[in-house]
């Protein structure tokens, strides 16, 4: 993942000069003191940097224009410390270009309630402060999070952080390149999209390209890197027998390890964030990416199988807004069912391609037939996922809009051992359950290709659809069928009435 040391989330507070230059002071010392404690209490992925108060329309606007110009700023967190009139907002939120978050707060957490005075309140008057420009904002139809209590709250601070990782992964798409190693699917709906109108919406560019432009980087059988790879192997895995040194299948290993390197090396010089591949295009790879897609997607690598290029892009978002928290991230697929009349849940699998991030024990490196796509038999990592709270988002293209569906699910325990099912899997209870969250998901039109995430929860994907202006729906333990089509519905005309207005 990119180095995050250079990148910074302004904190601008707003006031004007009705006030005079004492109180000023005071707001501006006010305002250092919180991001100063903000950045050293605060679980930020991207530090906050203090930036003068603005007073003026002329401050505002280029202090936001100052924002969208700068490379390392990738959002401004704003709050009204006095009564700033909103009118003077309307220039400078008009060009902003960066994500918004609205910090209602106040310095003091509480009244002093024997010394109050007239001074005290002229000072600290965000209670209404923060409603003018709630209003303005709102009046200007401007996407934004909206972060309510004290800033030394834990929750607050809490919810700053979930709002700063979302940041980071959405900055991550502006500029994001996706490879897709052949084509897509084929006569396959979902995984096609409008790759224009993504680049358009979320930043991030989609082209082909084929495998000879991976196997160009592959190196030689006896390769020093190869050597070391295979090392790697060895000591991060379980080789089964055939693997091994003197192993049968030592060649597919030694294969596997070329195309890891190559795969990278044709990532690395290309500046792609994520890739895709397909059964169906692999020209002259002798086996389909197993092992190197598993590997690659937990050094942060985006990866859709299929030619799916809307799941790889989500995924490496997702994963650059989860680094350093418990819990891994990975591509999914829903494969098959559990049905029984006391529950019913979900086996998540793939044919190859899911991340060992999730892995609940050291996984198996295992080489196993793969009956479709005419190639030698593939290796891959083997392994059960981590139990406990997760979901699933979807990325889809709806047509005149794209549609984020999030399914909360809780991860389980596999109810036996699977010794004849040689891929990585994950066994979850959908919310509210399978029944209704499956109805619910055929519904929003949801995929069948997922990103799947343990480190991430619904509040980092809403923050991330008001950052992409784009609809959501989640399907959680409150979800109903009759209020869910209503949703929908209500959505329908919402995105119809909003592109008219555009």
């Amino acid at each position: 993942m990119k180095k995050l040391n250079n990148k910074e989330i302004w904190f601008i507070t707003g006031s004007q000069h009705l006030y005079g230059p004492e109180v000023l002071k005071q707001v501006a010392q006010h305002s250092e003191t919180i991001v100063n404690g903000l950045n050293q209490d605060a679980p930020l992925l991207v530090g906050f940097k203090y930036k003068d108060v603005v007073k003026t329309p002329d401050e505002i606007l280029q202090t936001c224009i100052a924002a969208n110009a700068d490379p390392n700023c990738i959002g401004v967190v704003v709050w009204m410390h006095t009564f700033s009139p909103a009118k003077m907002w309307i220039r400078g939120l008009s060009n902003l270009r960066k994500p918004l978050c609205h910090l209602h707060t106040q310095f003091n957490a509480e009244i002093p309630w024997e010394s109050i005075d007239m001074d005290f309140m002229n000072l600290n008057q965000a209670a209404h402060g923060d409603r003018e420009f709630g209003h303005i904002m709102s009046r200007m139809r401007k996407k934004r999070k909206i972060v309510v209590g004290h800033w030394q709250s834990p929750s607050v601070q809490q919810k700053l952080a979930v709002w700063s990782r979302v940041a980071m992964g959405w900055h991550e798409l502006q500029t994001m390149k996706v490879a897709r190693i052949g084509d897509n699917m084929r006569e396959v709906a979902v995984t096609e999209g409008d790759k224009v109108e993504a680049q358009l919406r979320f930043g991030f560019s989609v082209n082909g390209y084929d495998t000879t432009d991976v196997l160009r980087y592959l190196p030689g059988e006896s390769a020093s890197e190869v050597s070391a790879l295979l090392d790697v192997y060895e000591n991060e895995y379980n080789l089964t027998d055939s693997l091994k040194k003197g192993g049968k299948s030592r060649a597919s290993l030694v294969e596997a390890a070329r195309i890891e390197l190559a795969l990278k090396a044709f990532l690395e010089n290309g500046g792609f964030g994520a890739f895709t591949d397909t059964f169906e295009n692999l020209g002259e790879f002798r086996q389909l990416p197993g092992i190197a897609s598993q590997r690659l997607m937990a050094d942060g690598y985006g990866f859709g199988a299929e030619g799916d290029w809307k799941t790889a892009a989500l995924l490496r978002s997702m994963k650059t807004m989860a680094q350093g928290l418990d819990g891994g991230t990975s591509f999914m697929e829903d494969y098959t069912y559990h049905f029984t009349p006391e529950k019913s849940y979900v086996l998540g699998s793939h044919m190859l391609e899911i991340c060992p991030s999730i892995a609940s024990h050291k996984p198996s490196c295992e080489i196993h037939p793969l009956g479709i796509g005419g190639k030698a038999d593939p290796v891959r990592l083997v392994f059960n996922s981590k139990t406990g709270p997760a979901l699933n988002a979807s990325l889809v293209d709806m047509g005149n809009r794209f549609r984020l569906i999030i399914n909360e699910v809780e991860a389980v325990a596999p109810q036996a051992d699977l010794p004849k099912l040689p891929v990585a899997r994950v066994l979850w209870d959908a919310k509210p359950n399978l029944e209704t969250a499956a109805t619910a998901w055929i519904l929003a039109g949801g995929a069948h290709h997922t990103v799947y995430t343990q480190a991430l929860t619904t509040e980092y994907m809403e923050d991330f659809a008001d950052m992409a202006g784009i609809e959501i729906v989640v399907i959680d333990e409150g979800t109903n069928i009759r209020d869910f089509k209503n949703q929908l519905n209500a959505n329908e005309v919402y995105y119809h009435l909003f592109e008219l207005r555009c």
